[in-house]
């Protein structure tokens, strides 16, 4: 069955620093319009575990034959058979189901929406399979949080939210074409697609770059959507200067910083800037 730390180990428990800042920027948002409550906070955070969850154990169990055989992952808990491959469905089913029940909870939108954000976040790990915008996949099913969460407290949607999720949706897609430059040769060995098994190296990260430069343009639009105060510019500019970072040590001829260090960079980017942005709401700084 595999112990705990085998399943925090499986679903990467900290790479949720990545969407969860967002979540709360969209919950805080919504607060800000209907008041606090609570157990919708309480609900939003579990809704995030569930869906990450099922979202990262689906991937594991669908792609266990691939991870086998790369050897960056044949040490991953299932091919390595920590846990094994009917503990790992049953994890996901359980995770999603909760997922749906959390959602159904908070109002009649959450409920008839939450099998999209399964459909999407599940669907990804087929995504490889065929098309190399697999990384834009990803990147919309962590875009959903700051809407989904706003949603969770209001019912309904508006516009900032909707900037927060282009924002997130072009970041992780740009994040996640450099993380998957550790992959090219085995993906085209495999015949999986992604954008640097498609375009190389160089092709790669200059998508990446693309794409980050709507990224920051989006942090600029926030900012302007929320009255963009000191401590709004304080986190934007961390997470902008976090993000420069990222481009200018990963180069084509040095791949070699890319792995752990980069998914804590980002981490802290999320972090970051969320904390900056929730901040200003409050204090209107």
């Amino acid at each position: 069955m595999g112990n705990l730390k085998h399943y925090f180990s499986l679903v990467k428990f900290a790479h949720t620093a990545f969407a969860l800042p967002f979540a709360l920027i969209g919950y805080v948002l919504g607060v800000l319009e209907r008041g606090f409550d609570f157990w919708i906070l309480v609900g939003i955070l579990a809704c995030m575990v569930f869906v990450r969850n099922a979202a990262m154990g689906f991937n594991r169990l669908i792609d266990r034959r691939f991870d086998a055989k790369n050897v960056r992952t044949a040490g991953r808990e299932i091919p390595a058979g920590k846990i094994s491959v009917r503990a790992a469905r049953w994890f996901v089913v359980l995770n999603a189901v909760a997922f749906v029940v959390v959602a159904a909870t908070f109002n009649r939108l959450t409920l008839w929406l939450s099998p999209v954000v399964l459909l999407v976040v599940l669907g990804y790990s087929y995504t490889k399979r065929f098309t190399a915008l697999c990384h834009a996949v990803l990147g919309l099913g962590l875009a959903m949080a700051p809407c989904g969460a706003y949603i969770a407290v209001t019912g309904t949607l508006s516009i900032v939210p909707v900037w927060l999720s282009i924002l997130v949706l072009t970041w992780v897609t740009g994040f996640d074409i450099i993380y998957a430059l550790q992959d090219v040769d085995f993906d085209r060995s495999q015949r999986l697609h992604s954008i640097p098994a498609a375009l190389g190296v160089r092709g790669a990260l200059w998508v990446s770059v693309l794409l980050h430069a709507v990224t920051a343009a989006m942090v600029a639009v926030v900012g302007f959507s929320l009255g963009g105060g000191i401590l709004y510019c304080i986190g934007a500019a961390i997470f902008l200067a976090l993000l420069l970072y990222q481009h200018l040590i990963v180069r084509s001829d040095d791949l070699s910083r890319i792995g752990a260090m980069f998914g804590i960079t980002n981490g802290v980017a999320s972090i970051a800037y969320a904390v900056f942005v929730i901040l200003g709401l409050f204090f209107r700084i």
